[in-house]
Formats: C-alpha cells, structure tokens, sequence
C-alpha cells in the first residue's frame, strides 16, 4: 500500500514532455527543496507574522502583504525538522508565495524558508521515487527525490502535506 502511495505521488509531478520541470529550489535547515516554478506567485523578505491562537503548528502565522491575509507555512512541521528558537532571522530568508488549490478552492500560502537559490531544470532521468527505509521525514509528504551534482532534492507533496494538516486539526 505504501509502495501505491509513492506511485500516486510521483504520478502527479508535471514533468514535460522532455522529461524535465522547471522548479524554484530552496533550503529548509540542511535539506534542499523544490517547487514547480509554475506554482510561485512572490518571493518575498520576511515581513511580521501575526501568530493565531489555535492554529496548527504547520500554519500558525499570517502576513498582511499589499492588504492580502497570506497564511505561513512552515515545512519543518511537516518534516519533523527541529527549529531552534534562539535563531534569528537572516538576510537568506525569504518567503515563498505560492498558489494551490485546496478543498476546491485557489489559495496562497507563504512557504517561510532559510534560503532561496534558483529557477532551475530538474530531470526525469535523475529522479526516483522515495525510498521504503532510510528517510527520515514521513514518505507520503515527498513526490520525488531528485539527484543534482551537489545534493538531492526533495519535491515534497504540498497537497498531501495540507489535507493532512486539515484532517489533523
């Protein structure tokens, strides 16, 4: 079942019809992520967050930017990566607005993250499902790792990541 599952998730990355995908990379502590370029609308500095009472810990922030409510997620909820609270805001963090859909409806939600690097091309060919052992964040939330010359890069499964923050709450 949970092999069913990776295969579902791989199955949703768009990748084209040159077996390739346009993605925004970023760093979350020591591991590199990618989002579909497609799905960015804004990077931005980091702006004061409004905590809300009650919220999951995944989304517990919003920002007000241009007069728009931007939720914040936070991917090191999801990834069970620890954040260390004495640790002070850098000029590398940024967020990262991006749009999805979610129960039916079109959402923005800031991605807050330690670093942002580049708009670059990811390869079908150097991508693999994740694998059963030897991960250490839940593997329902990664589409695909991605081989690059320096590191992996981790799709992570934005909707399975909210749906199951929504359920969880």
């Amino acid at each position: 079942m949970l092999q069913d599952k990776a295969m579902e998730n791989s199955s949703t990355t768009n990748w084209g019809e040159n077996g390739q995908l346009e993605v925004l990379t970023f760093d979350i502590g020591e591991e590199r992520l990618a989002i579909e370029a497609v799905s960015i609308r804004e990077i931005l500095d980091l702006l004061p967050e409004t905590c809300v009472p009650g919220a999951p810990a995944l989304v517990s922030s919003v920002v007000n930017f241009r007069g728009k409510i931007i939720p914040i997620a936070d991917l090191r909820v999801a990834f069970g990566m620890p954040r260390d609270p004495a640790e002070a805001a850098s000029t590398d963090h940024r967020i990262v607005v991006i749009e999805t859909e979610f129960g039916g409806e079109v959402l923005q939600i800031g991605l807050r993250t330690d670093k942002v690097h580049e708009v670059t091309i990811l390869d079908l060919a150097k991508s693999c499902e994740p694998p059963v052992l030897g991960m250490r964040w839940k593997r329902e939330f990664v589409r695909e790792l991605v081989r690059q010359s320096d590191c992996v890069v981790l799709i992570p499964d934005l909707p399975e990541i909210f749906t199951a923050m929504a359920q969880a709450a």
